[in-house]
């Protein structure tokens, strides 16, 4: 159960810092054109819904356990992967 509880607590703290990352750029769209503000809109909707999916399997951990708890870390990982290349990919965008 420890190391459950230690993943979990990974993941909700990387969901944090994602968090604070986004709104970053969420600040920053403010200084790009109104063409490109309408286009990294969308980008960051779309971050912001991956973001929500990667919350809402947290929550799943909390009533997984041994086998099914195994199936939700597998999804868990591939949501975090690709909120993770979203971010990076606008971030690069923003620079």
């Amino acid at each position: 159960m420890e190391i459950q509880e230690a993943y979990k607590q990974k993941l909700a703290a990387q969901l944090n810092e994602w968090d604070a990352q986004i709104n970053l750029l969420e600040a920053k769209i403010e200084s790009v054109s109104a063409d490109m503000r309408v286009k990294r809109a969308q980008e960051l909707h779309e971050l912001r819904a991956k973001q929500h999916a990667a919350s809402e399997k947290m929550q799943e951990f909390g009533k997984a356990s041994g086998e099914a708890w195994e199936q939700v870390k597998e999804t868990a990982d591939k949501i975090w992967d690709d909120l993770k290349v979203g971010i990076a990919e606008a971030q690069a965008k923003f620079k």
